[in-house]
């Protein structure tokens, strides 16, 4: 089944480069470094999720056993404080959908953004605003609750190549998002 999955990926990336030409040429010279190993993990992660393209954008970790959903909250805003990332919302989705009759696990939505780095990602892309702010999940699933974010390699690594300041903060809101997975997944303050 893999082989045959791999194949028909294979067979699209051909023909995306076929079709594509000198465009996609350039355009990959345009890339960070690491841009070629980190397109390989979401494509590899994408062909294993069967297409589902959001499972392979997303950086996803299992809390441990016993770590409650305030545990997680808690951990994911000490990080953030420490790290001089604003929370600018949350939204307690399951809540809400309990208060509409509609039951079923956790779903809790919390966003960060450093409001700086944002205005230069902007100004170097502007397209970029889709991604904000950053976003952390808390879904809870049949095996227990998992925290997800956005993949930031996959902007960073896979965009064209950034000035050297706005590399420097984004890796920065990058490694904050990252220890929150980490923290969160662990109740760890």
């Amino acid at each position: 089944m893999k082989a045959k999955t791999f194949l028909k990926g294979a067979i699209l990336a051909a023909g995306v480069a076929t079709l594509s030409g000198c465009g996609t040429i350039y355009a990959i010279g345009q890339l960070e470094d690491g841009a070629g190993s980190t397109f390989m993990d979401i494509w590899n992660k994408w062909v294993n999720a069967e297409g589902d393209i959001a499972e392979a954008a997303m950086w996803e970790k299992k809390v441990a056993p016993g770590v409650k959903l305030e545990d997680v909250k808690d951990a994911i805003n000490g990080v953030a404080t420490n790290r001089n990332i604003k929370n600018v919302g949350e939204l307690p989705l399951s809540e809400e959908l309990k208060a509409r009759g509609i039951t079923g696990g956790t779903i809790h939505v919390m966003s960060f953004c450093n409001p700086e780095t944002a205005r230069k990602m902007i100004d170097f892309s502007p397209a970029m605003g889709g991604f904000l702010p950053c976003r952390v999940n808390i879904i809870e699933k049949a095996d227990g609750l998992y925290i997800y974010t956005m993949n930031m390699d996959m902007a960073i690594k896979m965009g064209r190549k950034m000035p050297p300041e706005l590399k420097e903060a984004t890796m920065q809101v990058r490694d904050t998002m990252w220890e929150m997975l980490e923290k969160g997944s662990k109740g760890e303050f």
